[in-house]
């Protein structure tokens, strides 16, 4: 499949084909729609539940941009039976959309308001919902003067579910039913820990991991390294770049800069070096489990960031530059609950990794609170799973 705008905009514009003989057999259909990478990120674990739940359903996943619809083949393209884009809101291709997928329940993730959409979906007797609602600050002060509006696009839905207290309030303002608008917490977070089936030796020191660097970012790491590393001398850094394919380029900033290391490939050992580089593919989730501390990259980039909760889940604290647009949300979260830090330079970066090498006391308090930020948003992915269990009762799943 194409991923570029021509294919997004003639597809949102209605000109695309159901699969052949889409549900002749009638059974219920559970669209998912997720507007980019980060939607999508977040709908995973959910559709693998689904899929497990309900091996009997048809499921669609739509997005809105050509990133989100990439990662929504890449991840899921086995879990769905169908991805495409959301239509356009607009009366003519609504209509032709919904003749095309029929479905009976619409999961709308996040932020996405879709009157016209909605209003079908009511008028249909399609159930749709909102699941991990979320109201940015300045969102709110925009939609605020026209609450009229958005009370009578709200009253479409059947439920409203957002990630906070604070989101719930949001939606109620504007509109939303008390009656059908509830805290459900944030998907993003209901992960459990990757099985760890590898081992490295830390050589009797304390592991800062490197996860996922882009160009611009490795000298960063390798000099705020170089000074932790005066202070604390027990101190490893287990690097991890993003692109393998950039390994001989961080060879080559390493020894521009004094720097010795070993790599995981050789079963380098940590006893020899102070600095190994991961160059093997599908370990870094598990590697940290093995850290004291991490710092993820593509946020000293202009590259959104990656996924902290990574690290997080492993209850180490997190250290990110100041680009994380790819993942503010759970950034958010993190921060609020001090189980994370967004550094606006190398000197920051190298202050607060110093003070949770230096302070046992705080290191513990960030380790509880990653921890806690779990406990706090743990059960959306269950909490979805009974929707749909109340809301297509028929399905043999249920009889």
């Amino acid at each position: 499949m194409e991923f570029n705008r021509k294919v997004r905009y003639l597809t949102q514009l209605g000109c695309f084909k159901a699969p052949e003989n889409w549900n002749n057999d009638k059974k219920p259909v559970v669209m998912f729609h997720g507007v980019s990478v980060g939607e999508v990120i977040a709908l995973e674990k959910l559709l693998k539940k689904t899929r497990e739940v309900f091996p009997d359903i048809k499921m669609v996943l739509t997005t809105g941009t050509v990133t989100g619809q990439e990662i929504a083949h890449k991840k899921l393209g086995k879990i769905a039976d169908f991805i495409t884009y959301f239509p356009a809101d607009l009366p003519v291709i609504v209509e032709k959309f919904l003749n095309k997928i029929k479905p009976d329940i619409v999961f709308i993730a996040e932020t996405e308001i879709w009157p016209y959409f909605s209003s079908v979906c009511k008028r249909r007797g399609i159930k749709i919902y909102t699941i991990n609602g979320r109201i940015s600050d300045s969102s709110f002060k925009y939609y605020k003067p026209f609450k009229f509006f958005f009370k009578r696009v709200l009253n479409n839905y059947s439920g409203v579910f957002t990630q906070s207290e604070d989101d719930n309030e949001k939606f109620l303002y504007l509109g939303a039913s008390p009656d059908t608008t509830n805290v459900m917490g944030n998907l993003k977070f209901d992960i459990t820990p990757p099985a760890v089936d590898v081992s490295i030796d830390d050589g009797g020191g304390r592991i800062l991991l490197a996860g996922s660097t882009h160009p611009g970012e490795d000298e960063i790491v390798f000099d705020v390294y170089k000074k932790l590393k005066s202070k604390h001398p027990d101190l490893k850094l287990l690097h991890a770049s993003r692109h393998l394919t950039r390994l001989d380029d961080i060879k080559k900033i390493l020894s521009g800069m004094g720097l010795k290391y070993g790599l995981r490939s050789n079963n380098d050992s940590f006893k020899e070096y102070d600095i190994i580089l991961l160059d093997t593919l599908g370990e870094l989730a598990k590697m940290y489990s093995f850290a004291y501390a991490a710092f993820i990259g593509g946020s000293f980039c202009k590259t959104g960031g990656h996924n902290p909760l990574e690290a997080a889940i492993w209850d180490k604290p997190v250290i990110s530059g100041p680009d994380t647009h790819n993942f503010k949300d759970i950034y958010k979260l993190l921060i609020n609950f001090n189980a994370g830090f967004v550094v606006k330079s190398s000197e920051e970066f190298e202050q607060i990794a110093d003070k949770l090498l230096s302070d046992n006391n705080f290191y513990d308090k960030v380790s509880q609170a990653c921890r806690n930020v779990f406990e706090a948003q743990h059960g959306a992915l269950d909490f979805v799973i009974n929707i749909i269990k109340t809301s297509i009762p028929q399905t043999a799943d249920n009889k």
